[in-house]
């Protein structure tokens, strides 16, 4: 039985009024999101500002071939949140047991597995992207130390997968607070006073990620349900196993997929030289921040169709996109547009040169004045997925995403070279793609409704 203290942190997606559920839902899954950005955040302001140009560059350069990586693994923690939330809605708590127990065992065989392939391939997949060779050494350093700590990472993606399934996104955010004012302490401390450089922002992460995973570990193992981590119990129990790789390995297919876009962006990034990476990566992680908070929307449209679906209150699946489309635009025009005003006094922290805030604004005049377009796209995915099916948005997303922007670099960035062409394939590619996946929604609502039955 569950006591009053744990039942305080977990929502009933099932019933009652949904807005402000969603809301409850999102904003400590969207503060949470942000201040896992911090971490990032500080490495790249502490370098920008202590440690030169190059330094900066280098911890950007790294974004698209980390994600190209850990997205198929992340990927599966979408897949363990969708299983969680449809036994917990249908209240099967056996279910639930071995699902939790499954998934956080693969977080750590994964995790296993991700930290040899980034600390082995760091250096020849950088080469494969034109990293220049003022900024190459110092990128596969940053890469090899971020991978050490991908165990962890992985560990605190899956538990807060779990969490998130069964209505709790609070716990996490306090978690997550914690490490990372111990994260801005450390780098301040390795970069300014140790002189480390991009190590010392590299390890501060690691470190944090350590303190956020216990205290997530901690939570699960001493909470109270069906959700309770025992460490008897982990076994990969197979039938649960192909049911969150039914639906993970294709969203973490379509993460890793849009990696390899952005990889080959990157690359013609690259080409412009470290002034052009350095102002990129100061634009991209300011663009971050906006994207993180529409993407909490996107998990939440996940979490409560999931329930929803299990609990068989079909009728909420419709308002339930449509309370998150709206949300999620909302937040998109705001801190989007708030953002590119803003963009040059933010772009001042990362670097004092004017010459990489003017790269960084150019980037920001086009991604982030049409960022909704994304958190849009974003929101139908996880509906979808929400419903358990994971194949067709990943069709969809590999060619109006990924192969439209593969065409684009090869064809019209080719006719002209320029970062202003290079950078509006992606609110064109955001567009094609939301329009896609709104047909696909309604297709597969009709079939579920039609049958009542549930995929996975």
């Amino acid at each position: 039985m569950k006591t009053s203290h744990h039942k305080n942190y977990e929502i009933d997606m099932c019933n009652g009024p949904l807005f402000g559920k969603i809301l409850l839902f999102t904003l400590p899954l969207m503060l949470s999101g942000i201040l896992q950005l911090l971490f990032n955040a500080a490495d790249v302001v502490v370098v920008g500002r202590f440690a030169g140009n190059e330094s900066l560059a280098a911890v950007g350069s790294t974004g698209a071939l980390t994600n190209l990586l850990v997205n198929l693994f992340v990927g599966l923690s979408v897949g363990a949140n969708v299983l969680v939330a449809r036994y917990y809605g249908a209240k099967a708590e056996e279910e639930v047991s071995q699902t939790v127990h499954t998934s956080i065992l693969i977080s750590v065989l994964g995790g296993v597995v991700l930290a040899v392939l980034g600390i082995v391939l760091a250096r020849p997949l950088l080469h494969m992207m034109d990293t220049p060779e003022n900024v190459i050494g110092h990128s596969v350093l940053y890469m090899r130390i971020y991978f050490l700590g991908m165990p962890v990472m992985l560990l605190f993606n899956f538990g807060s997968a779990i969490l998130r399934a069964v209505g709790d996104t609070r716990r996490p955010l306090f978690y997550l607070m914690i490490a990372g004012v111990i994260n801005v302490c450390l780098n301040l401390g390795f970069v300014i006073v140790f002189h480390m450089g991009v190590a010392g922002v590299a390890l501060a992460t690691v470190i944090s990620q350590c303190v956020s995973t216990a205290l997530i570990l901690r939570c699960l193992a001493f909470s109270e349900g069906c959700f309770r981590l025992h460490l008897d119990k982990l076994r990969i129990n197979y039938d649960k196993l192909g049911k969150i790789a039914a639906i993970g390995l294709p969203a973490g297919v379509q993460g890793s997929l849009f990696s390899i876009s952005n990889v080959l962006i990157q690359s013609s990034v690259n080409s412009f030289g470290s002034v052009a990476m350095a102002g990129n990566t100061a634009g991209a992680n300011v663009e971050g921040f906006v994207y993180t908070a529409m993407n909490s929307v996107h998990q939440t449209a996940v979490s409560f169709t999931g329930q929803n679906l299990g609990g068989k209150r079909y009728d909420r699946i419709n308002k339930i996109l449509i309370e998150c489309v709206l949300f999620v635009t909302v937040i998109g025009l705001v801190m989007g547009n708030g953002a590119y005003l803003l963009g040059r006094q933010i772009l001042s922290l990362y670097s004092p040169d004017q010459e990489v805030i003017l790269y960084g604004i150019q980037r920001m005049s086009i991604i982030c004045t049409f960022y909704c377009l994304c958190g849009i796209m974003d929101v139908l995915v996880g509906s979808i997925r929400g419903l358990g099916y994971a194949v067709m948005p990943m069709i969809v997303s590999l060619l109006g995403a990924c192969v439209f922007r593969v065409i684009w670099v090869c064809t019209v960035f080719q006719w002209d070279r320029t970062l202003h062409t290079l950078y509006v394939s992606y609110p064109v590619s955001w567009a094609l793609t939301a329009f896609v996946h709104f047909l696909c929604f309604i297709v597969v609502k009709r079939k579920i409704g039609e049958s009542g039955k549930v995929t996975v």
